[in-house]
């Protein structure tokens, strides 16, 4: 079992198994993207994902103008594309929402903040080098929640 955020609506859908044809949304009915890539929300969206995920959800908090930002995003697309259904990657932009950063206590990007059962687990401030990015990721994905 698996959990893919549409990118339509933010519905949370859960995917078992193999399944023939095109999975869509259970709310919307869009087309789901399987593939695990990051996605762009709103604080509002965070909000809610954060909140309602069953599974870890990894958050960049970036802006276009940051060099390491930049450097960051090819990189954690592809670990989130091989983590895929086994967590959710969010990105925000702390450029056009400035009150999400504050909101989450961000003083330097690029910052990854790890979520599990609505509560912040581990922070990444920082870019580290991609294997230890990989590393910090894992290790937070299979560390013992408080919260469960």
């Amino acid at each position: 079992m698996s959990i893919h955020r549409c990118p339509a609506c933010g519905q949370l859908n859960r995917i078992g198994g193999p399944r023939a044809g095109t999975p869509s949304c259970g709310k919307c009915k869009s087309t789901l993207d399987l593939s695990g890539a990051p996605q762009e929300v709103d604080p509002t969206a965070l909000h809610d994902a954060i909140r309602r995920s069953p599974v870890p959800v990894l958050v960049d908090f970036w802006a276009p103008w940051c060099g390491p930002c930049r450097t960051a995003a090819p990189i954690l697309d592809r670990l989130a594309r091989e983590r895929a259904g086994r967590m959710l990657v969010l990105k925000i932009d702390t450029e056009r929402h400035p009150a999400a950063s504050q909101a989450f206590g961000i003083q330097g990007i690029p910052s990854f903040l790890l979520f599990r059962a609505g509560a912040e687990t581990a922070r990444q401030v920082g870019l580290p080098p991609p294997a230890e990015l990989a590393r910090w990721i894992d290790g937070n994905l299979t560390a013992p929640s408080a919260h469960a």
